[in-house]
């Protein structure tokens, strides 16, 4: 089988047609801000997520309302370091992503952006993400560079395990950690609980998501638990998404939250539970809207969770 070649207009499949970046921004810029995936913003909302939970959930331990300072610097260096993490994956995975239609038209692999500057590109996005976390307390500035050791090994587990999905969690679901550790500067069994909650959060979701690869990824050789589960992927989905839910409920009971909360988790549980039941691994691009879904989904958690700080002052 012949993979066609990258197309030249730069566009890849799964960017919204009429995203910012096609629309406003100068032609020198696309091929880097798509190298960074600011065309996609899920990824950076997904990352963020954990951050915003974690915040609230250490408003309600401390009696206070999540600290508006750390939700915005979260949320610039969710934006960063998503697109740094995305420059590396890139740079390492430059030869399969030739091998997959989705993704044969990322700057690196199609020839936008070479290598060199990619390069050079990554570290001015982690200075970004260095800024922000000096920006927090001794504690969590050793626990923020903890993070990046999942991060620096997830490329290379596509090719030698079934489970890369595990390891993208425990890298996107570190700010359940971090957003305690900047109110408290220390951890505790609750971000400890919620930490697991969105490490299978993450499993099930991207479990969805690598249903657009299966057949490519058979064909590259690429690992995934989406292939491994097969037939089963709609129940593994089900159970990881069920582990996320108790851990996420063990969390905000030792965390001290009260009915918001756990009004908000009840809304989150039905959200998950409409994805499972639409789940088809015939449907690429359904698979894509389930996963892009699950932005809302968290933003429902997280709404209760901020509440309840409110609310407990």
């Amino acid at each position: 089988m012949t993979v066609p070649g990258p197309d030249l207009s730069g566009t890849v499949p799964d960017a919204a047609p009429d995203n910012l970046v096609d629309r406003l921004a100068p032609a020198s810029w696309r091929p880097f801000l798509r190298l960074a995936r600011i065309d996609r913003p899920i990824g950076w909302w997904l990352l963020l997520l954990p951050c915003w939970w974690s915040a609230a959930l250490a408003g309600i331990a401390a009696d206070a309302p999540p600290r508006l300072d750390h939700l915005v610097l979260f949320l610039i260096g969710a934006v960063a370091m998503r697109g740094a993490g995305c420059v590396y994956n890139d740079i390492i995975d430059r030869d399969l992503d030739r091998q997959v239609a989705r993704t044969r038209n990322r700057p690196i692999a199609s020839g936008a952006v070479s290598v060199k500057a990619g390069v050079v590109f990554l570290a001015l996005l982690c200075l970004a993400g260095l800024a922000v976390l000096l920006s927090l307390n001794a504690y969590a500035i050793l626990l923020g560079f903890a993070s990046l050791a999942p991060v620096a090994i997830y490329p290379f587990m596509k090719r030698i395990t079934s489970w890369p999905q595990a390891v993208l969690g425990l890298a996107f679901a570190w700010g359940a950690l971090m957003g305690w550790a900047a109110v408290f500067g220390a951890l505790a069994p609750a971000p400890i609980l919620l930490y697991a909650g969105a490490i299978f959060w993450t499993i099930a979701y991207d479990t969805i998501y690598a249903v657009q690869d299966l057949e490519d990824d058979a064909i590259a050789g690429i690992r995934s638990t989406t292939r491994m589960f097969g037939a089963r992927t709609r129940q593994a989905v089900g159970l990881f998404f069920g582990l996320a839910l108790a851990c996420i409920a063990a969390a905000i009971g030792l965390a001290g939250g009260g009915l918001p909360s756990f009004i908000g988790l009840s809304l989150f549980a039905l959200h998950l539970a409409r994805q499972v039941r639409s789940i088809d691994l015939s449907d690429p691009k359904g698979a894509l809207r389930l996963f892009k879904s699950n932005r809302d989904a968290g933003l429902i958690l997280f709404v209760g969770l901020a509440v309840d700080a409110l609310l407990g002052i």
